[in-house]
């Protein structure tokens, strides 16, 4: 087992020398991704810096192109680094063939040879380093014991679910015993039911093998479900770094506050201002006092009083007499809650009221007054798009 250190890491992928095609007439135009382009070609990752600790399960998560599988790549040798120093415990990896990394990758489409067993998939990696026949026959069984396909073992990847195979894969980089395991989106060909079952078989697994952690998604519901820490990537840069309840309830600026969260958090425009010496927000005929916590961040960086984006969480505004005003557009019932989407100025927004002790009835039109507390409330700058706080 070992830690991972990933200081000042560059993905550039060279300017291809050949020159682009005439688009054929009525084909798609390519999709733009906002990375950098400098003299040397397209920045994909730029300016990593992570420490991942000796057993710790780290999730990088993102939009799609935001360079999270480069850098799992990198780590995994299947992607050379551009700039910047790979370490797996107290080695320099950069120039490090992948075969000798002690790495297992598990990937999204999990690879298994549909010419061989279940068990020989599994043992092939073991054979290769010509590992003995009965240690081969141990660790192919105690791993297809902890993921449990030990009834699957003769059987070939064709006879298997989705959810089965991708166990197979998982088993297949366990029984390498790697000091890293790194994880490229394995859920995604799933089912919704599935994702969830084999997220619990992961974090299950977590406890029974005694490794290091790498895995990418794009879904936060994975991210905030498996990660000890997050890494939210946009762009090829680092957004912020923290647990799942730091970059919840303290989103470092914009793209965070709404990656994170399911729905997503709504945003008001505001006013900053201080009263009798204390923050305060004004959204409307609204005005809340920001809680102590958010009052010591913002007077230690002395945030002046101005115009702001506020942010808040769809399950933190509540109902009121008399508040910012509402009209209901859509009403979806989701059993234990009800979703509002509800216009409020320019604004959509959408409020997440509990069913049990409220009011259900809310038809298309109605008006609604909206409020919040003070330790739920964002503010973020307009022009810097960071939390203010922070």
């Amino acid at each position: 087992m070992a830690e991972v250190k990933l200081v000042n890491i560059k993905k550039i992928y060279p300017h291809s020398e050949t020159k682009k095609k005439k688009a054929k007439k009525g084909a798609e135009p390519e999709k733009k991704v906002n990375l950098q382009v400098t003299e040397q070609g397209v920045v994909a990752v730029q300016e990593f810096n992570l420490h991942i600790a000796d057993k710790e399960f780290i999730v990088l998560v993102g939009p799609s192109g935001c360079g999270k599988s480069t850098t799992l790549r990198m780590i995994a040798g299947l992607e050379d680094i551009s700039d910047g120093e790979l370490w797996i415990g107290d080695k320099l990896m950069n120039d490090v063939e992948p075969k000798d990394r002690n790495i297992a990758m598990v990937f999204q489409n999990y690879a298994l040879y549909p010419h061989m067993t279940v068990y020989d998939n599994m043992a092939f990696s073991l054979k290769l380093k010509k590992t003995p026949k009965d240690e081969i026959d141990q660790r192919v069984r105690e791993a297809a014991e902890i993921l449990d396909i030990t009834q699957y073992l003769d059987r070939k990847p064709k006879a298997l679910s989705g959810g089965q195979r991708q166990r197979v894969a998982i088993g297949r980089a366990i029984v390498r015993d790697p000091q890293v395991m790194l994880m490229d989106e394995p859920l995604s060909n799933l089912d919704a039911k599935l994702r969830n079952q084999m997220r619990a078989e992961i974090i299950k697994l977590r406890e029974r093998i005694d490794t290091t952690f790498i895995y990418v998604t794009h879904d936060q519901t994975e991210a905030m479900t498996l990660g000890d820490r997050i890494v939210i990537m946009k762009d090829g840069f680092i957004q912020q770094i923290g647990t799942p309840q730091e970059v919840f309830d303290h989103p470092y600026n914009l793209f965070v506050a709404g990656f994170i969260g399911m729905p997503r958090m709504n945003m008001f425009d505001g006013k900053l201002v201080k009263k009798d010496g204390k923050y305060a927000v004004e959204c409307g005929p609204v005005c809340v006092e920001l809680s102590a916590e958010k009052q010591e961040r913002l007077a230690a960086k002395d945030v002046a009083e101005q115009d702001v984006l506020l942010g808040v969480r769809p399950e933190h505004i509540q109902l009121c007499d008399d508040g910012i005003k509402g009209k209901v557009d859509v009403s979806e019932m989701m059993g234990s809650s009800i979703h509002l989407h509800i216009t409020a100025g320019d604004k959509d927004v959408i409020v997440i009221v509990p069913t049990l002790g409220a009011a259900t009835n809310f038809p298309m039109g109605s008006q609604v007054n909206l409020t919040f507390d003070g330790n739920v409330a964002h503010v973020f700058g307009k022009e810097t798009g960071t939390n203010l706080e922070w």
